[in-house]
């Protein structure tokens, strides 16, 4: 997985240095509307599966989204993000993943909702906790392929991380995530004869959050 932090760091260490000291900012609105941009690494629950057909179980998405924050600490957030990768179609067997030299296409685009609660415990950090649900799309495509494999499947998720704040209206965030996505995979492939069937699985995850 290649994911360039760099530029994330040097935008940090510039909007540090412009911060305002937070003491003198004014209180925050009773309602809030945060755009966020997001980088994910998630650790496949299916963990034969990714590993055999793309080399490894952990892969990048991107995305972002909106915050609706609430001066009480209640928050909800919409959260659209994609991961699309190339691989090989492969066999699984005896505990033993094969590739087979066909390209495959993998895409996955999750559209997230998810409801909690942060709570301020210094100026600038807020810890969160929160709860959702999401919808999944997984697509495959191969050049022996007649049609496109397509699915969408319901699924659930928990998140809990902090959050610091740069300046007025800039702020970062960390968190750890959990989803369940049953009903996608072990239909079929790899997936099957590795009798993995839970398209999500633990992530990291780092946002850039615009608004107070």
């Amino acid at each position: 997985m290649k994911i360039n932090i760099n530029i994330i760091i040097a935008a940090l260490i510039c909007a540090a240095s412009v911060a305002a000291p937070v003491s003198a900012q004014a209180p925050p609105p009773p309602i809030s509307l945060r755009p966020f941009v997001l980088a994910t690494a998630q650790g496949f629950s299916a963990r034969n599966t990714f590993k055999t057909v793309f080399g490894s179980s952990v892969q990048p998405f991107w995305g972002g989204g909106l915050s609706v924050a609430f001066k009480s600490g209640f928050f909800v957030d919409v959260t659209a993000s994609r991961f699309k990768k190339t691989g090989e179609r492969a066999f699984f067997f005896d505990g033993q993943g094969y590739r087979l030299g066909i390209p495959l296409t993998v895409t996955v685009t999750p559209l997230e909702f998810m409801a909690g609660q942060r709570t301020q415990v210094t100026p600038r950090i807020f810890p969160y906790v929160g709860f959702g649900v999401g919808s999944y799309r997984y697509q495959e495509t191969s050049t022996f392929d007649d049609a496109a494999f397509e699915k969408r499947h319901v699924g659930y998720l928990i998140a809990g991380g902090v959050e610091f704040r740069i300046t007025r209206w800039v702020a970062v965030s960390g968190d750890a995530q959990y989803t369940r996505v049953r009903g996608i995979l072990g239909t079929g492939g790899v997936s099957l004869e590795a009798e993995e069937k839970d398209l999500g699985g633990p992530a990291g995850r780092f946002r850039v959050i615009v608004g107070r």
